[in-house]
């Protein structure tokens, strides 16, 4: 069986930590990504070449690639160009995920310019479109990406007033009703009941990165609620 078909109706976990986090370490995502394993997770998202590496060593799951790179001031950075591509097709992981917006790439590619050149190049390869909105997720289906995320909902100009989880993941369930594509839920679900639903509601597997894997994150939402209770 393919591995990929691994992560059909289960968890994948994000293991993921930028230069200024305090657990930023190939060694240290590598065994969050064999602690996710123990705990079930049949899939991994992991950032840059080194901690991809590192993680092959120590787990034989899936793993969606990103790598992160900021060009100037354009807003694109996941998996922006080319050369990141490159890169993350000589590790080997199964999926490469990579900025799926309508926004014009640090190359002055669109991204219909920029996928047609990948798939020429690598014609072989699955691929991950990181969208923000309902009409990015029904283009890139259309382009012939592989999954469909919903990774950036949210998290652009053209998204900023959304939320992944209004109206029972009405988002969700509009881009899964349009694609023909599966569709990978990512993206402030943060917690068992949220990941559960929307795998009901037909998402093909579920990414799930920060409640999990950014310590310092989870413990601000105690923090929070605890200075709120300080305060009455």
């Amino acid at each position: 069986m393919n591995i990929i078909n691994n992560i059909k109706g289960n968890l994948v976990v994000s293991c993921q930590a930028l230069p200024d986090e305090p657990l930023h370490s190939s060694f240290i995502m590598g065994r969050m990504a064999l602690a996710a394993k123990i705990g079930g997770a049949k899939g991994i998202r992991a950032n840059t070449v080194e901690d991809i590496l590192e993680i092959q060593k120590v787990v034989d799951l899936p793993i969606i690639g990103i790598l992160k790179r900021v060009y100037n001031d354009n807003p694109v950075f996941i998996t922006p160009t080319m050369k990141e591509i490159d890169e993350l097709v000589e590790t080997g992981c199964e999926i490469i995920a990579t900025d799926a917006t309508s926004r014009v790439r640090p190359d002055g590619k669109t991204l219909e310019e920029f996928f047609k050149e990948v798939k020429e190049k690598y014609p072989n390869n699955k691929f991950m479109a990181d969208c923000s909105t309902v009409e990015e997720a029904i283009f890139a289906d259309k382009l012939g990406f592989d999954f469909i995320g919903t990774t950036l909902v949210g998290y652009t100009e053209e998204s900023k007033n959304d939320k992944i989880e209004e109206e029972d993941f009405k988002i969700i369930k509009e881009i899964i009703g349009k694609v023909s594509k599966p569709v990978i839920a990512e993206g402030n679900i943060d917690s068992p009941e949220k990941a559960r639903r929307v795998l009901e509601l037909g998402s093909y597997s579920v990414v799930v990165g920060s409640i999990i894997t950014r310590p310092q994150l989870i413990t601000k939402r105690f923090v929070d609620e605890i200075e709120e209770l300080n305060k009455k």
